[in-house]
């Protein structure tokens, strides 16, 4: 029997190592950044064409390489950062591996030119899918220009797995957010087909911040400081009004290095409790600053993954940290026990009167009419017997007289989940409760009006009678960059729904009409909490991201929590409700609808 085994060739194997290093576009600009900052880059320049698929250009102003450097560095396992594997525990570089430029040179054409400070002439080099072309000494500026085009033109497969061109522009600009956020120091550019969307400009950790995701979020920082024997943390954290249901900015840094760390996210969530809403997410940006090698960051290809060696510590010093600086916020005023100035407490008197302030409703509110104002809530007599006086039904009659028996209606062959009586009781202005055949049937109001409106929409966008209405004032949608990205991308379908929207220049677009139904609503509010949540997945699809808006416009124009609806308000929404083919869920999978049976409620007596 021959041998079967033998060593693949260096761009097969090249080719294989891309896969795990270079994901998509993205990932070439997060290694090619990387080693441009520890080449010690002062400025980088980020150029693309069509989201990096024809162009990906890094320009930086570092050591640059010579003539050897530069024909060695597209070698696998190269590398100028380690030299034995005790360095791997002490790193204080951005990469290690020399596994990155080979990946990169494997699937694409690769051109570059580089030159060192105190050299002439510098280097000129291409090469193409790990096959070197050309090398050539050429006049250029100091530092490394590199040039990446067709990416996986020669891995079809590949290629065609990238997303759209709004996708990836969108996973660019995540990935340039992380690094340009922890290199502030460093000057950055970005440009896709000829439109600058970033220059920044060095400067201090918090006016990176406010260049990246905006000025608005400056008042809502609370600065954070620790430094122990263990571990330095700097940064900031958001008030509890910064906190998010989608889109939050969280970023932790290790050593200057982006790092995913669901262990210390807890020591977060954990300090937030009771103070921001169960479904939202807080707003933090923190630096940790450890020992290298008390830290392992050669376990994931991407390198967002580490190990501490002192997690535990690092987890409660975090915590305290975080608490102490969200006390500092709150402001509270101490109390003072050895204070000698404090009022007496008068001796209790049991014949003092207390005056009670009166009772305050909300006014009802009502989603099917405009009279809701009509009714307001009683002020309730002191005297508690008095509750109980003339007390009357909705009807008129007195309560405390035997009724008739209330007529029901009966569940029909087309819909079983039909309500069987017409009265219905608001619990908590949150639930509708009534009765069934089966038992004590509950409705979610705010759930089972966004399933009206839903559905209502997507009939409307069906038959292209898609109503809207003009504002009297247009709105203005102020957006970062990532976040512009996205918004282009579902801009078609935001259109489809009903809204009018006009982009004024960079980032700032006007809303002009909006679907009918959302008078009230925060427009503004409402478009970006759709970007954001779109921002957090790979939808590409139209009929998906159409879906969504949808959702999120039906979500916004329903019924509120809190809201008092009358009996005429709640069986309408109810009727509405059971007419729809699908009643019990929400698109988005919450129960709507539920029933108490007659044998549960049994077993509670």
């Amino acid at each position: 029997m021959s041998d079967i085994i033998h060593l693949l060739p260096d761009s097969v194997a090249n080719q294989i190592a891309a896969g795990e290093v270079i994901q998509r576009p993205a990932s070439v600009i997060k290694e090619l950044v990387e080693n441009a900052i520890d080449a010690r880059a002062t400025e980088v320049q980020i150029i693309l064409k069509d989201a990096g698929r024809t162009l990906i250009q890094i320009i930086d102003n570092g050591i640059g390489m010579t003539d050897t450097d530069a024909r060695l560095a597209f070698e696998r396992h190269s590398t100028s950062k380690i030299r034995s594997a005790d360095d791997l525990f002490s790193l204080t570089t951005m990469g290690f591996r020399g596994e990155a430029l080979a990946s990169i040179a494997a699937i694409s054409q690769v051109e570059l030119r580089t030159k060192t400070h105190d050299a002439q002439l510098g280097t000129h080099l291409i090469i193409n899918a790990s096959t070197c072309q050309l090398q050539e000494p050429v006049a250029c500026p100091s530092g490394s220009n590199f040039m990446i085009k067709n990416l996986f033109f020669n891995v079809p497969a590949r290629r065609k797995f990238l997303k759209s061109n709004q996708v990836e522009l969108s996973n660019i600009v995540k990935e340039f957010e992380k690094l340009a956020l922890i290199n502030n120091n460093v000057a950055f550019t970005l440009t896709h087909n000829d439109r600058v969307m970033y220059k920044l400009s060095a400067g201090t950790f918090l006016q990176r911040i406010t260049a990246m995701v905006g000025k608005h979020l400056e008042p809502q920082l609370i600065p954070v400081q620790v430094d122990t024997s263990l571990v330095k943390i700097t940064g900031y954290v958001g008030k509890p009004e910064a906190a998010r249901r989608r889109g939050a900015q969280q970023f932790f840094f290790a050593n200057e290095r982006f790092m995913r760390h669901p262990y210390f996210h807890k020591a977060i969530l954990t300090c937030y409790d009771q103070i921001i809403a169960p479904d939202t997410q807080p707003v933090y940006f923190l630096r940790f600053n450890v020992e290298p090698e008390t830290i392992d960051v050669n376990i994931h290809p991407t390198k967002t993954e580490i190990k501490f060696e002192n997690e535990q510590p690092i987890w409660q010093i975090l915590a305290a940290a975080v608490k102490e600086a969200l006390g500092r916020f709150a402001n509270l005023p101490a109390i003072d026990f050895d204070a000698t100035d404090v009022p007496a407490i008068p001796p209790y008197d049991p014949n003092r009167q207390v005056s009670q302030p009166p009772a305050h409703g909300d006014k009802p509110y009502n989603p099917f009419n405009q009279q809701a104002d009509r009714r307001q809530r009683e002020h309730i007599p002191s005297d508690w017997q008095q509750l109980y006086e003339n007390f009357l039904s909705p009807d008129g009659k007195n309560i405390g007289q035997p009724q008739p028996e209330q007529q029901t209606i009966l569940p029909t062959e087309e819909n079983p989940m039909q309500s069987t009586a017409s009265v219905y009781l608001q619990i908590n202005a949150r639930y509708i409760a009534t009765h069934a055949r089966s038992g004590l049937m509950l409705f979610d109001q705010h759930r089972a009006h966004l399933q009206v409106l839903y559905n209502q929409y997507q009939r409307q966008i069906t038959s292209n009678s898609i109503s809207a209405q003009a504002l009297l004032f247009p709105e203005e949608l102020q957006l970062t960059p990532a976040q512009s990205a996205i918004f282009e991308q579902m801009l078609p379908e935001v259109r489809q729904i009903g809204f009018s929207v006009n982009e004024e220049s960079a980032g700032h677009w006007l809303v002009t009409t909006v679907p009918t139904g959302l008078e009230g609503v925060n427009i503004i509010q409402l478009l970006t909490n759709v970007i954001d949540e779109l921002g957090g997945t790979e939808i590409s699809l139209r009929e998906r991201i159409l879906e969504l808006i949808t959702l999120r416009v039906a979500s916004s124009a329903a019924i509120p929590y809190g809201r008092i609806l009358s009996q005429e308000e709640m069986a309408h929404l109810v009727e509405q409700l059971l007419q729809l083919p699908r009643p019990n869920y929400t698109p988005d999978g919450k129960l709507v609808i539920n029933v108490i049976s007659t044998e549960q409620i049994a077993k509670m007596f």
